[in-house]
């Protein structure tokens, strides 16, 4: 699904050059649950625009279910993410102007693929099962930071991706609804086979990913392929805290 090889990303700094990520090279397979983990400043965010295909590397090259990404412009590599991938940022990047459930319809509007109201249904279906199904009508400005995560991942859900990635997806919630995401992201990467790469503080976390990768210095350290925590396929029906 996903090949990374000899990544490396550098900015200017100054006068002198800045290398965020040097000779990253790794693959992952369809259907995979990988986490990516390592200190601050260790080129985390930065591995995973590249690998999403928000950003382009120095050096390297990466390929999304067999197609490089390298070899096509801006708007084919836009297309190609509208089509096969679900992205969780960090900082939310919801519309202002949009409600949420607003929010949640825009991927599929721009891919076209469904009606008005297939659109609708399945937005107000995903903000129920992250707890949100009485904030539809809200605008992010009226939602808790933890809340406009959980927008945020029904966004990423919605179209039904074939790799879903996401920087700190329960690093801004409470401990009961980060336990609701993490069980949503098992049951996405279980049930749709929807392989799904993380960037996470959160050791508890990535111990319930298949395998994690770490960073330091922007090169990779430590491989390790381990077995998920089981987790119930449920998820719990009362509202959590935001």
């Amino acid at each position: 699904m996903l090949v990374a090889r000899g990544l490396t990303k550098e900015y200017q700094s100054g006068t002198q050059p800045l290398t965020v990520l040097r000779d990253v090279s790794f693959d992952v397979p369809a259907g995979a649950f990988v986490s990516i983990v390592g200190p601050s400043g260790s080129g985390k965010t930065t591995l995973l625009g590249l690998l999403a295909g928000l950003d382009t590397p120095s050096r390297g090259s990466v390929s999304l279910d067999g197609i490089d990404f390298s070899r096509l412009d801006e708007d084919a590599r836009a297309r190609l993410r509208g089509e096969k991938v679900g992205f969780v940022f960090q900082s939310f990047q919801l519309i202002p102007t949009l409600t949420a459930q607003e929010n949640v319809q825009v991927p599929l509007e721009l891919a076209g693929v469904v009606g008005v109201r297939e659109a609708a249904s399945r937005a107000r279906d995903l903000l129920a099962r992250v707890g949100l199904g009485d904030r539809t009508h809200h605008f992010p400005q009226q939602l808790s930071g933890g809340e406009q995560q959980r927008v945020a991942l029904a966004r990423a859900f919605v179209n039904d991706p074939k790799i879903l990635f996401a920087d700190e997806p329960t690093g801004n919630l409470d401990g009961t609804t980060g336990e609701r995401i993490v069980e949503l992201l098992q049951q996405l990467n279980r049930e749709r086979g929807c392989t799904i790469v993380l960037v996470t503080h959160d050791a508890s976390l990535a111990a319930r990913t298949q395998r994690t990768i770490r960073l330091r210095d922007g090169v990779i350290v430590e491989d390790i392929y381990h077995e998920p925590s089981a987790a119930s396929d449920a998820i719990p029906s009362a509202a959590p805290s935001a």
